[in-house]
């Protein structure tokens, strides 16, 4: 767990309240004495979407809040416009619940799937599809980011887009800067954290307009060695493992960081517990070039026959084939007093509160030795890498 000791962190109340809530043991006696202490960024904390728990992720503001408060690598998901610019959005077709498009008349004309409304008598949910590939660079830099979220039940567009998790907030989501990959890359160089951009599956036919998957996986990482940014310092993702062994074949030097993001987990059959519902292979991944695996959160733990948190046979087998290990994403939940949902659902028995995010965070790091972790608000992994990496 890497420590910056030249870039303090303000990691806020939220780590503090973590530990309060924790039930009594000897991690919380030793987290409890690392309150108030100087923090500082940390590798082994990645702000997903930026600090997307309280920002409108993939916007400049939600990207320094993940730096001010410790994050030492920061995800920039990477998509594309009509005119083919690559731009910092989570899906090619979120805009309507993570922007103002439809508030922009003129441009939410463009939009895939106009805004219908709800029919409530009928059973019918409002919607809207707006996507990067239906404008232009410039379209996309008129809009402002807000909190991810939709109405379902609206009959106007205005309520359609009210729709933040009541556990999130929109304190900070009055005027959200979108962002470009490559001026991610300029804010990021210029804070001296690492990236982590994920190139996002197209919703659009392939080749697009001539661009293809791979000069689309190739575009990415030209951007970073354009900007004269050193390949140790990028992390490339992708679903795709395609576009893994893309850049194994033709960009070594990225490739020895990238990260396969694996999304196995939604095959009807597929078990963190039997390896037999795991293709490829984990040593198969290995022999293919792949050095780091990502799964979420619920893929790489489970619970013995005391309900005590433990590494799944997947975890196991991972590290058997000398795959490194990212996890997402913590603080993604609602509240875990209500068993924390998708992202815990192999150990729902064994959540009950706040404090279990860093009961399972600490068996992530000693039990199943992942080399980072994702988080919507990194200030708590890294308050955790920094009491961790004390004597």
């Amino acid at each position: 767990m890497a420590i910056n000791s030249e870039k303090p962190a303000s990691v806020g109340p939220r780590p503090a309240f973590l530990v309060n809530q924790m039930q009594d043991s000897e991690l919380k006696i030793r987290l409890a004495q690392c309150i108030g202490d100087e923090t500082y960024r940390s590798d082994f904390a990645i702000g997903h979407r930026g600090a997307a728990m309280q920002f409108p992720e993939h916007t400049r503001e939600a990207y320094q809040a993940a730096i001010d408060t410790g994050a030492g690598v920061v995800e920039c998901d990477v998509t594309f416009t009509s005119d083919k610019a690559l731009v910092c959005r989570h899906s090619q077709c979120d805009l309507a619940t993570t922007t103002n498009i439809l508030a922009i008349p003129e441009l939410a004309n463009k939009c895939s799937v106009p805004f219908s409304p709800a029919d409530t008598a009928n059973g019918v949910q409002a919607t809207a599809k707006c996507c990067t590939s239906d404008i232009t660079l410039a379209d996309f830099k008129r809009l402002k980011g807000k909190m991810d979220g939709a109405n379902s039940q609206a009959t106007t567009v205005e309520a359609y887009m009210q729709g933040t998790p009541d556990w999130r907030t929109n304190l900070y989501s009055g005027s959200g800067t979108l962002m470009t990959h490559a001026e991610s890359i300029i804010m990021f160089k210029a804070a001296g954290i690492k990236m982590t951009p994920e190139l996002k599956s197209a919703e659009v036919v392939m080749p697009f307009d001539g661009f293809s998957q791979q000069d689309y996986a190739q575009k990415m990482l030209d951007e970073y060695t354009e900007a004269s940014v050193a390949a140790t310092e990028v992390l490339p993702q992708s679903f795709n493992l395609e576009d893994v062994k893309y850049w194994i074949a033709n960009a070594p030097e990225f490739a020895a960081q990238a990260v396969y993001l694996d999304d196995r987990y939604d095959l009807a059959d597929f078990n963190p517990q039997d390896s037999s519902t795991w293709s490829p292979s984990m040593s198969e991944l290995s022999n293919a070039g792949v050095k780091i695996i990502a799964p979420p959160l619920w893929v790489l733990v489970t619970l013995d026959e005391n309900k005590k948190l433990v590494p799944s046979e997947y975890a196991k087998a991972a590290k058997a084939a000398q795959l490194e290990i990212i996890a997402w994403t913590l603080e993604r939940s609602g509240l875990l007093t209500q068993g924390g949902g998708w992202y815990y659902q192999s150990v729902t028995e064994a959540i009950n509160d706040e404090g279990d995010a860093l009961e399972l965070l600490h068996v992530l790091t000693t039990d199943v030795g992942v080399k980072a972790v994702f988080s919507d608000w990194p200030a708590t992994v890294a308050f955790y890498a920094n009491c961790m990496a004390k004597s």
